[in-house]
């Protein structure tokens, strides 16, 4: 990348376009350099998410919407506002905390994901090459908890004040920190902490809703991504590209087929 074009970053647009780099769970850039941008953002400073309208006729709820894992309101909402800034809401669509992201991630660490219960987990653990990524005694809600905590008193130290209470600006300048592994953690390096970190909050914004996610297939609409389509046999042939509507998993269930029907 030239140094003109470093200077420029990459626009949201840009991203969503190029959003490819996210299927093999590899995102190119930086915080700063790809997906963070420093354009007008609507992050909702309290971490909360607004709720869904239902054509005009209310609030949806969704009981989908509880923390699972967090028992500590503040940790959630680091946790979202750190989210949000990985990927932050503009003029193009909606950013983590309203995509829901924050809840994904949150049910994912009160689970099997979260629990390493599929991976090995004896040791020994040696300090793997670049290639191979990191080795750990410690599971990844662990890690979360480590990294939240030390997301906040590495705040306080270099702001004197919480990370909730700090601008957008310099919320990006505490995760660079992480990014770039100059915070101190015990059983993993600050930069690990973050990639975990980056790989779910992508995870949370491109995955079907049914994991708690992508809230209304936002994610996917911005993309033009189909989700999950039974099949194309009926589109093969056409010759103009076709903008098709997001299907997610929950609409090949029975009741939601009847219900589509009329």
């Amino acid at each position: 990348m030239s140094e003109q074009e470093n200077k420029k970053g990459m626009t949201r647009r840009e991203f969503i376009r190029k959003g490819g780099y996210v299927a093999g769970g590899v995102v190119g850039g930086g915080v700063l350099g790809g997906l963070i941008t420093q354009q007008t953002l609507k992050t909702n400073k309290k971490g909360e998410t607004s709720p869904q309208q239902d054509n005009g006729k209310g609030a949806e709820v969704s009981y989908q919407r509880a923390m699972m894992y967090f028992s500590n309101p503040e940790e959630f909402t680091v946790l979202s506002q750190a989210a949000e800034r990985i990927f932050p809401a503009d003029d193009l669509g909606p950013g983590a905390i309203d995509l829901d992201v924050p809840y994904y991630i949150d049910h994912q660490l009160a689970g099997t994901w979260g629990n390493n219960a599929r991976d090995y987990m004896l040791g020994p653990f040696y300090p793997g090459l670049e290639t191979q990524g990191f080795q750990s005694h410690l599971r990844r809600n662990e890690i979360f908890n480590q990294g939240i905590s030390k997301i906040q008193s590495h705040s306080q130290e270099k702001y004197k004040k919480k990370f909730t209470e700090l601008d957008e600006e310099e919320q990006d300048k505490v995760l660079t920190d992480f990014e770039k592994g100059k915070v101190k953690m015990d059983g993993v390096t600050s930069k690990d902490f973050f990639t975990l970190f980056r790989m779910a909050v992508l995870e949370g914004v491109y995955a079907d809703p049914l994991y708690g996610g992508n809230r209304d297939m936002a994610a996917w609409k911005m993309k033009g991504f189909p989700g999950n389509q039974m099949s194309y046999l009926d589109k093969i042939e056409a010759t103009d590209f076709l903008e098709i509507e997001p299907v997610s998993l929950t609409a090949h269930m029975p009741a939601q087929k009847k219900k589509s029907n009329g």
